[in-house]
């Protein structure tokens, strides 16, 4: 697990006691020097300088745009075009996907019950909560709980390959019948065909479910249902259930540009289907290939989950018991 894990210890405390007090392994990891920010979080100050459009975008031997190549996120064409974390960097437009002055984005308008699984799962029981919840409620907490540790070093899925496993670059390798993507975050890759065919009847559940790809002029459509329910459609808790469409666009309008849109349909997370913002990437303006990244399951993580399970069949007996008396 990454930096997030003291929080997860602390909740597991409150789980195990109901009663939240502090936990002295987290505050001992915060001791040795955990920084409670990314390293990148004090980046340039100055607005930075966007990269031109570099001339139109190459294209394969079938006349299609070539989409290969290194990308980040926003519009400098390396890697802080979205790490940079100072709010002096959060409003300069080259530092972010979408300036959303110019292209707002709606949120997505979830199901009540949705709204309020996603609030819990992007960041676990409040301190102290849980000791004022029912034991229905407590159990639904832990469930909860039990869920992201569980998550944690899984693919992201469609669309989190791209809207979260990009966030570090992303690849992608195109030939006029395929379409490849490797995201260095979590070494999450997909392999997408582009040769008209049509989804199966029933696919089964996949991280990264079953793509189909089609070309809509100048533009790659790639359609995906079949999604492993476990995965995020964000980094923030995006639930999704096994009724998800998603619909992504990949547009090169010129050598150092891809712009990239997103549909999602879920008629049971969401009143409305979600339509992203135009998502800017740029061309990484570095030869360097990406780096090694792999998610590291925490020693104790089974220890922890296993305690949350434990607590959550006591807490089941105990229910069980006091609604047959």
């Amino acid at each position: 697990m990454k930096l997030h894990l003291a929080n997860s210890l602390v909740t597991i405390a409150c789980v195990s006691a109901l009663v939240c007090t502090s936990s002295p392994r987290a505050s001992a990891q915060q001791d040795k020097g955990q920084p409670s920010a990314p390293p990148y979080a004090g980046a340039a100050k100055a607005p930075s300088k966007a990269l031109p459009d570099g001339g139109p975008a190459p294209r394969l031997a079938d006349g299609r745009p070539d989409l290969s190549g290194i990308w980040f996120v926003g519009a400098l064409g390396k890697e802080d075009a979205r790490l940079a974390q100072s709010a002096a960097t959060q409003g300069d437009p080259a530092q972010r996907p979408f300036d959303p002055k110019v292209t707002p984005e709606e949120k997505p308008s979830f199901r009540p019950w949705a709204a309020e699984k996603v609030k819990q799962m992007g960041r676990g029981p409040a301190a102290g909560a849980l000791s004022k919840m029912t034991k229905e409620q407590q159990l639904a907490a832990i469930d909860t709980e039990i869920a992201r540790l569980e998550r944690e070093c899984m693919p992201h899925g469609v669309p989190g390959i791209t809207l979260v496993g990009a966030m570090h670059g992303m690849q992608l390798v195109a030939t006029p019948g395929t379409l490849v993507q490797l995201t260095e975050l979590n070494h999450d890759w997909r392999v997408v065909s582009i040769d008209g065919r049509a989804h199966s009847k029933d696919p089964d559940p996949k991280f990264n479910g079953e793509s189909v790809a089609r070309w809509d002029g100048d533009t790659l459509v790639i359609d995906t249902v079949g999604l492993d329910e476990r995965t995020w459609n964000d980094g923030a808790g995006w639930i999704h259930s096994d009724q998800q469409h998603v619909v992504e666009r990949f547009t090169r309008p010129s050598r150092n540009y891809l712009i990239y849109q997103i549909t999602v349909e879920d008629p049971k997370v969401l009143t409305k289907p979600w339509v992203s913002a135009p998502h800017k990437f740029s061309l990484s303006v570095s030869s360097d290939p990406l780096n090694e990244w792999y998610c590291g399951i925490n020693p104790d993580g089974d220890e922890e989950v296993r305690a949350l399970k434990e607590t959550r069949k006591r807490l089941a007996e105990e229910i069980s018991k006091e609604s047959s008396r």
